[in-house]
């Protein structure tokens, strides 16, 4: 296997990280609308996220940084062809962190409300647009010979990308709602794992229409299996959920994500960015990658590195694994 190969896996692995982590806390996100009944349970979930959102995005920048050094011409056409939905996304991730930061800053009840706000839309439009955006890199763009995106904003939205868009809003609220179930007590909990039975069910029907409509179009035998597994974990989560076993469900509802997100890489490869055009002008992990000599650098500093990263942020999680509840919560919250 060549270097230009690894690094496509590896940023693969990347983006499943991402998507595994980020999935649940942009759930969370959408949740505080749909699942809390007020400002104290709103607060529960907000903490159960509170110590781990920042460390999420962490993988979103690594991604990126990965993509610019391995692949620039990917990351030129990428950044260029999908400027404003990735701008919109950007501007969420800012606007969400100093909500966070910035909500419990002051007492007055239209404060905290704004922000509350602004947690719920900046969750749910990223939750969409990822998929907006992946829907596309897979099903294939404008782009010509000069390895340029010349298409329009418009001609993103179309139905196979809004489906994807759909399929990643909802299967991130179902692992939020999961997640939020297997961190809380009392009456929060049972009222989450209600709504992750339900949201499970919408899930399900979304992303199998979107994994067979992949399949068939640009699917192999590698990415069927993918399909299959994804499948089994989503109906696997939710019968666990079902049955009260948060734990199994949410472990299998990061199975489902990781096989999806694996699905489109695998139906992607070894195209980086296709080209709707004519194939002959699709970004390729080999037209597209850096110097042999890159590649090498960057493989020797994330052996070193990853590791560290990863055992850090798993020590994070188990310092914060407890359950809350609203008797945790501070009257002066």
């Amino acid at each position: 296997m060549e270097l230009h190969d690894v690094w496509f896996v590896l940023i693969a692995v990347l983006w499943i990280g991402y998507f595994f982590l980020e999935g649940f806390d942009f759930g969370v996100g959408i949740l505080t609308k749909l699942l809390a009944r007020d400002r104290v349970e709103k607060r529960v979930l907000i903490n159960t996220i509170g110590p781990v959102w920042d460390g999420n995005e962490v993988w979103l920048l690594t991604a990126g940084g990965a993509t610019f050094a391995a692949f620039p011409e990917w990351y030129a056409t990428l950044f260029s062809g999908f400027y404003l939905p990735l701008l919109i996304i950007l501007v969420c991730l800012i606007v969400r962190g100093v909500a966070f930061e910035y909500r419990a800053k002051r007492p007055e009840e239209n404060w905290q409300r704004n922000w509350e706000q602004a947690i719920f839309w900046t969750s749910l439009i990223p939750a969409f647009l990822w998929g907006v955006a992946f829907g596309n890199i897979v099903r294939g763009v404008k782009i010509d010979a000069d390895m340029e995106f010349v298409g329009t904003f418009w001609e993103l939205l179309n139905p196979y990308a809004l489906l994807g868009g759909l399929v990643t809003l909802t299967l991130f609220t179902f692992h939020g709602a999961v997640f939020a179930s297997l961190k809380t007590v009392g009456d929060i909990r049972g009222r989450a794992r209600s709504l992750a039975f339900k949201l499970g069910l919408v899930t399900a029907v979304l992303a199998l229409g979107f994994l067979i409509w992949t399949q068939i179009d640009t699917g192999d035998s590698w990415s069927l299996v993918a399909m299959l597994i994804a499948v089994v974990s989503l109906v696997g989560a939710i019968g666990a959920i079902k049955v009260g076993r948060e734990g199994w469900s949410f472990a299998l509802s990061g199975v489902t994500i990781t096989a999806a997100v694996a699905m489109l890489f695998l139906a992607l490869f070894p195209d980086v960015m296709p080209s709707s055009l004519d194939p002959e002008w699709s970004l390729t992990v080999t037209n597209a990658s850096s110097s042999p000599y890159t590649l090498k650098i960057m493989t020797w500093c994330a052996a070193i590195a990853t590791p560290l990263v990863l055992l850090y942020q798993s020590w994070t999680y188990w310092v914060f694994r407890k359950r809350i509840g609203t008797q945790h919560i501070a009257d002066a919250h």
